[in-house]
């Protein structure tokens, strides 16, 4: 990879910390963290779990979203470098003062001693200057929120929080913050590295290409049909780090401004294909409110700012988190191509496991998630080993029409990690449709589920607690839906 102060055609243009990068060689499967130590021997930023896991690689990226410069905590583990194009990306060597003076969150982290072995450390500050940066006065939670995607085994994270604390408290009045100081300056130097035409690139044994629009892209896959799609990279990076699979050629689409629109009006939301979970995370939650808890605990802050709707979608699989919902509400998806536009349910783009009804040259282009009907029962529910940066062992997703004689109307269930890939309880939905909303209603439709599912056994859990955990969350729904207090039936204490 050899870097290029000059401007050049066909090369991946970005600024790190406050240098300007252009790469005429980039590898498809070549990551951030790597190209970081090994070419920039810029080695605050570790190596943990190369997975996008534990946080000890975090950095930031700066991007321009709508003509604003945003900043955002992201893994560089799985961060490919491809996608990097016409981006700020901040390590942790680019805080301290050029006298050595602490920025006040590496000041606070020393003061609170937030760190013992070290070895975290930096991508924790990173996380915390990221908050630093777009919060001013965070409340407990929400710092709790930004260091989600970040494990320290040593040191307990009390120390940490009150640094995050006495970082927002001890904040200077001047402006000395260099991302802050030079974010208008930043902002032009960024736009000014956005393709004009469609960048092809070469390195190692592949190819990079980086589309100037949305038509350009279908114009690439018409010629490159087998091409891999790359959005936000969380699942496509553990394709490279884990399973060390060929990306040959990578096409990648999170800079392109068509596929980043979130629209919310009266029929409801549209979210192009591009857009981050955290980007989508204020008007989904406002559309939808019981989806608030679901995306608060997809993966970790770093991993929301990298991860796409559209992405959990397309790759389809059987444990993605929110195709239940957006199935439950009645999505549709629209594919477009260089031959044109189609679109379908959502339901019906799930043919089966690693198969998904998009041909060759198609690509996701937005997705429309209906307005809720005012009155329908929704709610959605994640199982997980554990609450926070975990992936489901099953996700349940209900939602009910009742008539005002407590007849249910309609139904529709849902569920990922039942089967091979996310699908609809139909037979549970036939047991409650027509039948009033009660608790005998609900337990006559239980056993309906091992009609329409047969959960595997595997590491994240076993097929008879899936089974019984998707009948549980039915009764559980009925309870919070139905006005019931808490109680302890056969089924189990539920809250």
């Amino acid at each position: 990879m050899t870097p290029d102060t000059g401007s050049i055609t066909g090369s991946i243009r970005f600024i790190l910390n406050g240098e300007d990068m252009a790469l005429r060689q980039v590898s498809p499967t070549a990551t951030l963290l790597d190209w970081l130590r090994l070419s920039r021997r810029l080695t605050g930023t570790k190596e943990g779990c190369a997975e996008g896991d534990c946080g000890a690689c975090t950095v930031l990226v700066g991007r321009l979203l709508e003509g604003r410069l945003v900043y955002e905590s992201v893994n560089a583990c799985i961060r490919l470098l491809g996608s990097l194009n016409a981006t700020h990306v901040v390590t942790v060597e680019h805080l301290a003062a050029k006298d050595g003076a602490l920025h006040p969150v590496q000041q606070a982290m020393v003061d609170e001693h937030g760190s013992q072995c070290g070895f975290c450390t930096p991508g924790i500050v990173l996380s915390l200057y990221g908050l630093w940066l777009g919060n001013a006065s965070p409340s407990r939670a929400e710092i709790e929120k930004a260091l989600q995607g970040n494990l320290c085994r040593c040191t307990g994270y009390e120390p940490i929080v009150r640094a995050a604390e006495r970082a927002a408290e001890h904040r200077p009045a001047a402006v000395f913050d260099p991302l802050e100081r030079f974010r208008d300056e930043m902002a032009e130097r960024l736009d000014a590295l956005a393709p004009q035409a469609t960048l092809r690139v070469s390195g190692g044994e592949g190819r990079v290409i980086v589309p100037a629009s949305v038509e350009e892209l279908a114009e690439v896959l018409a010629e490159e049909p087998a091409a891999t799609i790359v959005a936000g990279c969380t699942d496509v990076g553990l394709w490279v780090t884990k399973q060390f699979r060929d990306l040959n050629p990578a096409v990648f689409i999170n800079h392109l401004g068509e596929l980043q629109m979130v629209e919310h009006g009266p029929a409801g939301v549209t979210i192009g294909a591009g857009v981050t979970y955290s980007q989508a995370f204020d008007t989904l939650c406002r559309a939808v409110p019981a989806l608030r808890p679901l995306i608060d605990r997809i993966g970790g802050a770093q991993v929301r700012n990298m991860g796409t709707i559209g992405g959990n979608i397309a790759n389809g699989s059987p444990i993605g988190d929110t195709p239940p919902p957006l199935i439950a509400l009645g999505a549709t998806l629209t594919l477009r191509s260089k031959a044109g536009r189609r679109e379908m349910p959502l339901e019906d783009y799930f043919i089966a496991y690693g198969k998904q009804d998009r041909k060759p040259g198609e690509f996701v282009e937005h997705l429309f998630v209906p307005a809720l009907p005012a009155g329908d029962r929704f709610a959605v529910y994640k199982i997980s080993k554990r609450r926070d940066e975990d992936i489901s062992a099953l996700c349940a997703a209900f939602r009910i029409a009742l008539a005002a004689d407590n007849t249910v109307t309609d139904a529709r269930i849902c569920f990922g990690g039942m089967a091979g890939t996310p699908k609809r309880a139909k037979a549970v939905e036939a047991a409650l449709i027509g039948k009033p909303w009660i608790e005998a209603t609900v337990e006559a439709a239980r056993p309906a589920f091992e009609v329409d599912h047969t959960p595997l056994t595997d590491w994240r859990a076993t097929a008879d607690y899936r089974m019984l955990a998707a009948k549980n969350l039915l009764t559980r729904f009925w309870l919070e839906t139905s006005g019931a207090v808490a109680q302890v039936t056969r089924f189990g204490a539920v809250a």
